[in-house]
Order: C-alpha cells, then sequence, then structure tokens
C-alpha cells in the first residue's frame, strides 16, 4: 500500500496504454491524472502540479520532446518517457531534455512499478540535504571526501570521486554519456566517449563491479549509466 498517494499525470493518446496505466496505478494506490494531449497536458501539469509525470512522445499536436522541453522549464519532478520509439538517439533526446528515464513499449506491471519507486526515492532524497550517501555496501562521507565499500576506504582519483559522486546523487536514474562528460570535464569534451569508458572502468575495479555483470554501475547500451539504487 502507498501510504503517500503519489498523484501522477499521465500524458498519453492511446486509449488501451491509459486504460492500462489507470487500472496499474490506481490499484497500486497511486492517484492518477490523465491528458491526452501535450497542450492538455502541459495546462493540467501547471492547474495540479503531479508528483511523477509519465509522458508519451507520440502526441496527436506536437511532439513529446518539446512538451518535456516546456516542462522542464518550471517542474522539477521525476519525468518517465513511455514510446514506442526505441532507437537509442531518441532516447539519448529525452534524456538529455531532462527526462528521468525511458520506458519502451510494449512494457511490464512489474518493471513500470519498480521504475516509479525508484524514481520516487530518488526523489525524496535529492530534497533532503544529506552529509552521507549510501547505495548497498557503498557510502561517501561528502564533508570528509571519503568513499568506503563496506568497512574498507578507497582510494580514488579527484576526478573519479566527482563521478561517484554524481552518479550516486542520480542512483536509479539514466546519465546519458554527454550530460556525465559535460558534468565531469566540461562542455568542450561531451563527445569524448573514451574518457568516460576508462574512468568507469576504473571505478567498477575499485567497487569490485564485475563488468560483465556489475551490481552498481550498470550500462546503457548506446546512452550511458545508470548507478543502481539498490
Amino acid at each position: 500500500m502507498n501510504q503517500l498517494r503519489h498523484r501522477i499525470l499521465i500524458i498519453e493518446d492511446e486509449q488501451a496504454i491509459v486504460r492500462f496505466l489507470r487500472a496499474t496505478l490506481t490499484g497500486a494506490d497511486y492517484e492518477t491524472i490523465e491528458a491526452t494531449s501535450g497542450k492538455e497536458g502541459l495546462l493540467k501539469a501547471a492547474a495540479q502540479p503531479p508528483e511523477l509525470i509519465i509522458l508519451d512522445l507520440g502526441l496527436p499536436d506536437m511532439d513529446g520532446k518539446q512538451v518535456l522541453q516546456e516542462l522542464r522549464e518550471w517542474y522539477s519532478g521525476p519525468i518517465m518517457i513511455l514510446s514506442a520509439r526505441d532507437q537509442e538517439a531518441e532516447k539519448v533526446a529525452a534524456l538529455d531534455l531532462g527526462a528521468d528515464d525511458y520506458l519502451t513499449k510494449p512494457f511490464g506491471v512489474a518493471e513500470l512499478q519498480a521504475r516509479l519507486r525508484t524514481a520516487f526515492r530518488h526523489a525524496a532524497s535529492t530534497r533532503v540535504e544529506t552529509s552521507s550517501l549510501d547505495v548497498g555496501d557503498l557510502s561517501i562521507d561528502l564533508a570528509a571526501r571519503v568513499v568506503h565499500l563496506s568497512d574498507v576506504e578507497l582510494h580514488l582519483t579527484p576526478l573519479e570521486y566527482k563521478l561517484m559522486v554524481l552518479m550516486m546523487k542520480n542512483a536509479g536514474k539514466v546519465l546519458t554519456h554527454r550530460y556525465l562528460l559535460r558534468e565531469i570535464w566540461g562542455p568542450d569534451c561531451s563527445y569524448e566517449n573514451h574518457y568516460l569508458r576508462v574512468f568507469v572502468a576504473n571505478l567498477r575495479k575499485k567497487i569490485g563491479d564485475n563488468s560483465t555483470s556489475p551490481r552498481y554501475i550498470l550500462t546503457e547500451p548506446g546512452i550511458g549509466y545508470r548507478f543502481a539504487a539498490d
């Protein structure tokens, strides 16, 4: 039972998907608001701000990426893209515009609910000022700038530490190559993916992540990385 009754806005024009989402979300004790066009979605988001938005890219009146861009001018809550478009370029574009996650149709109930739980946990953690970050056996003392794996202190370079903090602060969220490169190395390096691959490989070694089946730093092929939320 979801005691907080999170309000979710569904911006989707395919009625079969809307009915499925409504039944799934209300059954999990979420409150839903629905819009079948981009303009209606923008109006409802402004009139009754939700705690999360599920946004389809293929809307009848405007492209979902335009809706996303307009929402991000003022809305800071999680936005999950729901789309039949499965091309990497579409996913990267949406994530770079500020989407928190991207779920490709068709999808299962269990995956949707897991993604929602992760999105709400991440949103809650970003609202709380904290002096430490903890995911699994990993912890970062932000004041002391010290990283531990269980009780063992890890020795990271300054850039490795910066990358680790950025990923753990966004645990559960897909971070594109371009976003990570821009945040760590600056705008001039936003296309130098080989820098990122090297640093991610080094971090995985230091935190004991198996590169073929990692526990913490998960690869989103062609898009970027997701730091496991649990």
